[in-house]
């Protein structure tokens, strides 16, 4: 035993760190409880015996040591645990994403406590329920199938008293028993810690444990409560921050629409500060006063646009004073031309005597209207833009009417009775060839020319509705024969031809017309001039076309301008009888 107990001292130095000290010592104990046991039959034998409890001792020294080891591991994991914390926690205060916030947070939370899984919920601003965000060991297909039910009662819980909660066995907590959430689902230890900032709740973190009783205590509770004040001021950090971030988005997007919606408007618009600064111009005006946008912005309006600040300067006072919108028009030169603008003022809320100017220039319109008092059917002017219509070969049919008689009876009358006389005739004809939507082309002297199945008017009936003006006019002159002394009761002779023409606007930059060009316009007026008094002269290509509806007579030209292919015409009758 002696020499035992020098081997016992002389064993190899104590490790450095104290757990590993703990163990060996446990296993000294051990070693030397074992070798008392095997000595005690041989003391036995010699009428000797080890000292009352000392077996027993040594197994209270072995458990003491146990116990000690076990709160030295918990305290070095607490201890590891503390150590990460701040660095968590500077993570996340320094992050802007709340999703990577939630993500540590849960991550620590897990790491802190040590439980099985967890989730985290927070507050939507907008409806004020929780809403699960992130979670730990949970299946996310447990998650769509909606097999993972949350223990609503203690989220409620925790949400509402802004205080934690913990359970060592849930099962067993009279607070719980019959909750299907937690009966249903085996929880044991939970553990669920508010959210808490400025003095609100804005979510709660849970975590919990299936499988064993009394994984959480109070250590944990107050560890994790103290880690979720810091978690939510960064929460609260980011989410302020990402609303911040939505709303300069949204800001950005209304900023550019309404530039994008300022510089599309076709009208003008300045806007100007209570000075007559201005303060915003958009395309269509700086296009029309040709100038720069950039330019013209902090520029008073009197160095913009000298004529209209002095015709307007009254009206923008009235308007800044009554805040009532005006308007006007103005006629302002602009680069050396004439331009008529439809002027308002309206005054601008909360601007402190600002005021929008919207700008309609009514140069192209005006134009435009002198031009359809040339023009024979302005309704066209509602359906086809003048300036962008380009050349067409087509298939028309031509109406070619003169009024016969004429230059006899002007060499009796006044010029001023003359003009009343023709423009009676040549409106009769006029409005016969619109009453069957055909266009007047032109008028020439006493002569006035029709078109059917322009690209203005396309019909497929044409030829029909040539055929019905030539005769609606000869009805008509009968009728005007009857309020006209004898003297003034002049007849039409009229030409009809159905073929290939080339039509579209013709004329200066300055004014343009709709017309035709090509052999059906030659040729509807060779048969006018070889009809006579009341009477219709159709081309064959025409008759042909009506010879079903319509009776003609075959005759010889007298006048071809040397056409040999012109050899036949016929003179319409009336229309056939069934």
């Amino acid at each position: 035993m002696i020499e035992n107990t020098e081997k016992f001292r002389k064993v190899s130095p104590l490790p450095q760190t104290t757990q590993e000290q703990i163990r060996e010592t446990y296993m000294r104990i051990s070693d030397l409880e074992n070798m008392l046991r095997d000595h005690l039959p041989i003391l036995r034998q010699r009428g000797m015996n080890l000292p009352a409890r000392t077996l027993i001792n040594l197994t209270q020294l072995q458990n003491g040591l146990d116990a000690l080891n076990r709160d030295l591991t918990a305290r070095q994991i607490q201890l590891r645990q503390l150590r990460a914390l701040p660095q968590t926690t500077a993570l996340i205060n320094s992050a802007l994403d709340t999703d990577s916030i939630l993500q540590e947070v849960m991550d620590t939370a897990v790491m802190l406590t040590g439980a099985e899984r967890g989730y985290i919920m927070l507050r939507d601003p907008a409806t004020g329920k929780m809403e699960f965000r992130v979670a730990r060991g949970i299946d996310n297909k447990q998650l769509s199938r909606d097999e993972f039910i949350i223990s609503n009662t203690i989220i409620n819980e925790v949400a509402s008293t802004a205080q934690p909660v913990l359970t060592h066995n849930a099962r067993s907590d009279n607070k719980y028993i019959g909750q299907e959430s937690i009966v249903g689902y085996q929880l044991r230890s939970i553990l669920a810690v508010p959210l808490n900032v400025s003095g609100s709740t804005i979510g709660v973190v849970y975590v919990d444990n299936r499988i064993m009783d009394g994984v959480f205590t109070e250590r944990e509770m107050s560890l994790l409560e103290a880690f979720a004040n810091q978690a939510a001021v960064a929460l609260r950090n980011a989410q302020l921050f990402e609303t911040a971030r939505q709303q300069l988005a949204q800001i950005t997007t209304l900023r550019d629409l309404l530039s994008n919606m300022f510089a599309s408007i076709n009208s003008g618009l300045i806007t100007l500060d209570g000075t007559d600064i201005v303060t915003g111009i958009n395309r269509a005006t700086a296009e029309l006063i040709g100038v720069d946008e950039a330019s013209a912005l902090r520029m008073p309006l009197s160095a913009l646009l000298p004529a209209f600040s002095a015709h307007f300067t009254d009206a923008l006072e009235r308007v800044r004073q009554r805040q009532i919108a005006e308007t006007g028009e103005i006629e302002i030169k602009i680069a050396q031309r004439s331009r008529y603008w439809s002027v308002g003022i309206t005054p601008l809320r909360g601007q402190h005597g600002g005021v929008v100017i919207v700008i309609d220039d009514l140069t192209e319109q005006r134009d435009h209207n002198l031009l359809l008092a040339y023009l024979p059917n302005p309704a066209l002017a509602e359906k086809v833009d003048f300036s962008t219509l380009g050349g067409q070969e087509r298939l028309i049919t031509v109406i070619s009417a003169d009024v016969r008689g004429f230059s006899t009876v002007s060499e009796h009358l006044e010029p001023e009775q003359l003009m009343e006389i023709i423009n009676k005739y040549l409106s009769v004809a006029s409005e016969a060839i619109n009453l069957q939507e055909g266009i007047v082309d032109k008028y020439l002297g006493d002569c006035v020319t029709g078109l059917f199945n322009t690209q203005l008017n396309e019909q497929d009936d044409h030829v029909m509705r040539a055929v019905r003006a030539a005769l609606g006019t000869l009805y008509d002159v009968q009728a005007l024969h009857e309020v006209l002394p004898p003297e003034q009761q002049l007849n039409f002779g009229i030409g009809i031809h159905t073929g290939m023409a080339v039509l579209g606007n013709m004329g200066s930059a300055n004014r343009r017309e709709f017309s035709a060009l090509g052999d059906a316009m030659e040729l509807s007026k060779l048969l006018q001039e070889n009809a006579g008094p009341g009477e219709i002269i159709l081309s064959a290509a025409t008759y042909e076309l009506v010879k079903d509806v319509f009776d003609a007579v075959p005759k010889t030209p007298h006048k071809t301008k040397n056409d040999p292919n012109f050899t036949v015409m016929y003179s319409l009758t009336g229309r056939k009888k069934n």
